[in-house]
């Protein structure tokens, strides 16, 4: 018996009351990230921002994308390629500082006007 006799019937199916759980957890973080902007955090609305962001993106990857119900492997592929990411935007990060300081102003030649025909 080959290996798609298991899998004869449709994908997973999804219970009704974990999608609309889903959607009601991921308005309410919606609403969290809009109403952080009202109060003036500095910097820390971005990363709070950012941490409700990425819970939406696990929430939508898990649930919407059935990777719960899905083979480990698949998941740990998933989050490896997300720490890469990470890890290569980090890494790019750290040179931001030291690029800033060289930067000479007004180095760019000044633009003419024409003055038209």
């Amino acid at each position: 018996m080959s290996d798609h006799a298991e899998h004869s019937g449709p994908g997973h199916i999804v219970s009704p009351m974990i999608l609309v759980g889903t959607l009601v957890a991921l308005l309410v973080l919606t609403f969290i990230t809009v109403a952080v902007t009202w109060v003036n955090l500095g910097e820390f609305n971005l990363w709070i921002a950012m941490i409700i962001a990425t819970i939406k993106a696990t929430l939508v990857v898990l649930f919407f994308m059935h990777l719960y119900w899905d083979k480990p492997i698949i998941g740990i592929v998933f989050v490896t390629s997300l720490l890469l990411v990470a890890l290569f935007i980090g890494l790019s990060m750290t040179d931001v500082d030291q690029v800033g300081p060289q930067r000479i102003p007004d180095y760019a030649p000044a633009v003419q006007q024409s003055t038209g025909s």
